[in-house]
């Protein structure tokens, strides 16, 4: 089997792996329909986070079921499914508050899950699959594979900012996420949506989303902006999809008293001073995206074409072509690339 190996920072190569396998009762092995490449997955390719050993990469996927194990009930063989990027067992009382992603048996994706490769093993299957009426139309793949991480990341941010009917939004970051937190304020029927990027073609993407404003201004600049845009207040709800300090201060300075902050960039050295924090009156939420919690509603959404997020990938290769996909998205030639098994 084919699968992307991290073993230093910007050293990425597609090598030969181990066949997964069902190692526990409750898993299920799939084949992968499809792939792509995070930006989280950046945060090492650049040397933010260490690579201390050879790491297989991935942790978003969509695919065929080809073997389940003897507890499994829920999923079968030959059934299309999409699976968020911690296994959970949905069952558990923080799961059924919401938050799979902090159940207290979750087993986050990794060496013998990983997913930039051509078949993969997914533990707790009955939990963390979701499975689609019919094999999907192959035009359909790339958004279901949205729907495993960044769209429900992007759904999350949007959520926990307390989107809706009437408010203004505000989203830092234009990567992926953000687009798509761009959509799920949409969707959630924001009144204004005001996208934060400098980039022509990210602009577009995010007009076509549902954004009805484009800031190009960042920091503190971009903070004043969306004051100007705001009668002097800030925004009901703001989106940070980034994780660095600028963007989180920037989010936070931009939402107006009582409003809320979504936040779902992987944090890199961020401090929050707590005297500005106090006296802000804005409401934090955020962390690692509870994905499984939106995946029914987002893949009907998927299904009956309502939504498109496969929209985000703008470059497709070959599984074995990664290393260049890696390249493409550190130097923002694209926005997100997806890897075809």
């Amino acid at each position: 089997m084919r699968g992307v190996v991290m073993h230093a920072p910007g050293d990425v190569r597609v090598e030969d792996r181990p066949e997964p396998a069902i190692l526990k009762p409750t898993d299920a092995v799939i084949r992968l329909s499809a792939t792509c490449i995070c930006g989280s997955d950046l945060w090492p390719y650049r040397g933010a986070d260490k690579v201390e050993e050879p790491m297989p990469m991935g942790h978003e996927y969509a695919g065929i079921v080809e073997e389940v194990g003897s507890e499994v009930t829920s999923i079968k063989p030959g059934q299309f499914v999409v699976g968020s990027f911690f296994a959970s067992d949905n069952t558990c009382e923080i799961c059924q508050a919401g938050y799979q992603t902090s159940c207290v048996h979750r087993e986050i994706l990794g060496t013998s899950g990983a997913a930039q490769s051509q078949r993969m093993r997914v533990p707790l299957a009955d939990g963390t699959l979701v499975a689609t009426p019919e094999v999907p139309d192959d035009d359909l793949v790339p958004d279901f594979l949205a729907a495993s991480d960044v769209l429900g990341t992007g759904w999350f941010a949007a959520v926990a900012a307390e989107v809706g009917p009437g408010k203004t939004v505000a989203v830092v970051g234009d990567g992926a996420v953000g687009l798509l937190g761009v959509m799920a304020a949409q969707q959630l029927g924001a009144e204004r949506i005001i996208a934060m990027s400098r980039h022509e073609s990210r602009q577009q993407l995010a007009l076509e989303f549902g954004a009805t404003d484009i800031v190009t201004e960042r920091g503190d600049a971009g903070v004043e902006r969306i004051k100007e845009l705001t009668n002097g207040l800030g925004a009901h709800s703001v989106i940070e999809a980034v994780g660095t300090q600028e963007s989180m201060m920037q989010a936070i300075r931009s939402t107006r008293p009582g409003g809320h902050v979504g936040y779902v960039g992987v944090t890199h050295d961020v401090a929050l001073n707590g005297d500005e924090l106090f006296f802000s009156h804005v409401h934090l939420h955020g962390g690692p995206a509870p994905v499984r919690r939106f995946l029914p509603d987002l893949m009907d959404r998927i299904w009956t074409r309502t939504i498109r997020p496969g929209r985000v990938f703008d470059l497709e290769l070959p599984l074995d072509e990664a290393a260049a996909g890696y390249q493409a998205m550190d130097t923002r030639q694209a926005i997100k690339v997806l890897l075809r098994p």
